[in-house]
């Protein structure tokens, strides 16, 4: 095939009855263009790959067999960036949600030099959805939009996933990491593209075949999102999640004190037992710290970090609480218990920071490593 300008990169698990309208479609609107499309297969379990074999007959089709793996849509969507040899590179659904007629319009601002990021969106005046959507999905639309506006400032559709970019913008991407559905928030954060353009799309109903979002996808669109805030904000994202860890810890912890003290326990006593209730919040928050941030970890042994920093944090607090229950004159149950807590909480801070445990910011930028 000739060297083509543009590469059409389709994430495709079960999409056998979809793919010939996509590509007589897609053919239909890059007429005049040299393309390719690049259906990455992530073990589909229908006809898939036997009908790409058959339209690669008739259409610039490359099939591309990666297996299930676990990250998911965008890393179907990098390996396809990884074998494309357009100039432009082009993410769609194989669903046809995503209309192939808007893709003229789609590549515009990157050919006029006007944009260095196009997105195709529902929201935008001239833009529409044939879906018919209930209350909850819209309210949960716009959180979700809400919570990316710092990567993708006022852009209104930014998880639509249909979008384009130069392979020079793609490029200047750092520490891409996959995770679930949303590769274009990515792609927007870590190539650092200033000039982002959103053109009308008629997002269509799906005619065959199942929707892919579900209730997982979503819970790993909130840990894609804490990653982001990682790379966007090194040195206050960290501060914000400690904050957030030691004041769920603390209410757990106050949750256990005040059942052992209705129980008639001591205040150093419960207070020592209670602790082991913020432990088990950090713990929680330590495995999905390490299960995102695995491939960026500091330290080769995280959990036996883990484990002597909070054996070190839990014997200050039984110190401080032992101390002030014999020292002070009839301390008051909270006295003690807020006393040892942050005595432990400060202790947690210095130790993770000094042990490089946390490399979100705590020490450095992480981006002065690439």
């Amino acid at each position: 095939m000739p060297e083509p300008q543009v590469s059409v990169v389709v994430p495709a698990i079960n999409e056998a009855e979809n793919l010939p309208q996509l590509l007589s479609r897609t053919a239909a609107a890059l007429a005049g263009r040299e393309w390719e499309m690049l259906v990455v297969d992530d073990d589909s379990t229908d006809d898939t790959p036997a009908v790409c074999q058959r339209l690669a007959e008739q259409y610039p089709l490359r099939l591309l067999r990666r297996g299930r793996v676990p990250d998911g849509l965008g890393g179907a969507v990098l390996h396809g960036f990884a074998q494309a040899r357009g100039q432009y590179l082009v993410v769609m659904d194989a669903d046809l949600q995503h209309p192939p007629e808007s893709l003229p319009a789609l590549l515009a601002p990157l050919e006029q030099g006007q944009a260095d990021f196009v997105m195709g969106s529902r929201y935008v005046p001239g833009g529409k959805t044939a879906e018919s959507w209930t209350l909850a999905r819209k309210i949960n639309s716009r959180v979700a939009t809400l919570l990316a506006m710092p990567f993708s400032g006022r852009v209104t559709d930014p998880m639509s996933g249909f979008f384009a970019l130069e392979r020079s913008t793609y490029q200047r991407a750092k520490r891409l990491v996959p995770l679930g559905y949303k590769i274009g928030l990515e792609l927007m954060c870590k190539c650092r593209v200033e000039r982002v353009r959103e053109v009308p799309i008629d997002f269509g109903q799906r005619t065959h075949g199942q929707s892919k979002l579900n209730l997982t996808q979503q819970f790993r669109y909130l840990e894609h999102l804490s990653r982001l805030y990682d790379f966007k904000f090194p040195w206050l994202s960290p501060v914000v999640k400690f904050a957030i860890v030691t004041i769920l810890g603390f209410a757990i912890g106050l949750g256990v004190f005040s059942m052992l003290r209705v129980g008639g326990m001591g205040i150093a006593r419960a207070t020592i037992i209670a602790y082991g209730g913020a432990v088990a919040v950090e713990a929680i928050f330590h495995r999905r710290y390490i299960r995102t941030q695995r491939d960026f970890l500091l330290t080769t042994h995280p959990w036996r970090d883990f484990v002597f920093v909070a054996a070190f944090e839990w014997l200050v607090c039984a110190l401080v609480a032992l101390y002030v229950a014999d020292r002070l004159r009839a301390p008051t149950a909270e006295e003690a218990l807020f006393a040892a807590f942050i005595a432990a909480t400060v202790t947690r801070y210095v130790l993770r920071k000094e042990l490089r445990q946390d490399i979100r910011g705590l020490r450095r930028d992480p981006r002065s490593l690439e």
